[in-house]
């Protein structure tokens, strides 16, 4: 397994963000917005914290990671092609009609290991996995990426209180807190206030990090690898579309992709003088 450091990361996550960009011009639909908010927690799992092995994709041991967030596909695509697991040319075709790159994560993919996109169903197949883990007495760590708009679902907090009960130490949640959805800002759609506040009642040890500081990411993928009773849920603050000045906290992007050619190259600029 290759060891990357955390001075690695900034400049992967840029590749990442400008394969995204190319991923949804390209496809002329998608998600960029989501996609751009949660690529440094999947820089930092995929490149640093995570035990994966790119030519053993099956391996019983590995760690396993969810994306609940299904739409946010081009940045799970990107992560995977360049982490190895399938060639980076296979991107171009995002969408496309003969492409295995759907617009929603899907298991047919290497390295991806469960179809997601319906909201709120992740952590509950995430849980699947950490129980069945402790059930076959392995060690590996299992992670789910949330959505803030899938909050609003029942069945995501049904999945808490299960947690909780099994004393799922192996799993771990991480919410891409960006405070868009779909239709707009979730705070005029379905107020969630302090999600913090309302995790740490069902059980769960709560930290609350700038998720678009790999050393913040790093640092609390660290200690959720600490000993512990409880399943962990990271809080992750993120910007929508971060990286890309007129995608940052615009719903338009929640779905949108560049566009027009103006467009397309000013966000691969503002994406490479990123710091």
């Amino acid at each position: 397994m290759e060891s990357y450091t955390v001075n690695d990361l900034a400049p992967i996550a840029r590749q990442i963000r400008k394969e995204i960009i190319k991923m949804v011009y390209s496809a002329k639909s998608g998600h960029p917005g989501g996609s751009l908010s949660i690529t440094d927690v999947l820089t930092a799992l995929y490149f640093k914290e995570m035990n994966i092995n790119p030519e053993r994709p099956d391996d019983p041991d590995r760690d396993i990671l969810v994306m609940s967030k299904g739409h946010a596909s081009p940045a799970l695509y990107a992560t995977l092609a360049l982490r190895g697991y399938f060639p980076a040319e296979l991107l171009s075709g995002f969408r496309s009609i003969n492409s295995k790159l759907e617009g929603h994560v899907h298991r047919g993919i290497p390295g991806v290991e469960s179809s997601t996109g319906s909201l709120g169903q992740g952590l509950g197949v995430a849980i699947g996995f950490a129980l069945a883990s402790k059930l076959d007495e392995r060690s590996n760590k299992i992670y789910a990426i949330l959505g803030d708009g899938e909050m609003e679902e029942g069945n995501i907090w049904e999945s808490l209180l299960a947690a909780s009960k099994y004393k799922l130490d192996n799993l771990t949640a991480i919410l891409d807190r960006n405070r868009i959805q779909l239709d707009g800002f979730t705070e005029d759609i379905m107020p969630l206030g302090n999600i913090a506040e309302k995790v740490a009642p069902f059980g769960w040890d709560v930290i609350t990090i700038n998720g678009n500081s790999l050393n913040e990411v790093v640092n609390a993928l660290e200690e959720a690898r600490k000993p512990r009773e409880k399943p962990l849920f990271i809080v992750a603050n993120t910007v929508k579309g971060k990286g890309v000045s007129y995608m940052e906290n615009n719903p338009k992007y929640h779905g949108s992709p560049p566009a027009n050619e103006e467009e397309y190259r000013q966000a691969l600029k503002e994406i490479e003088e990123m710091q």
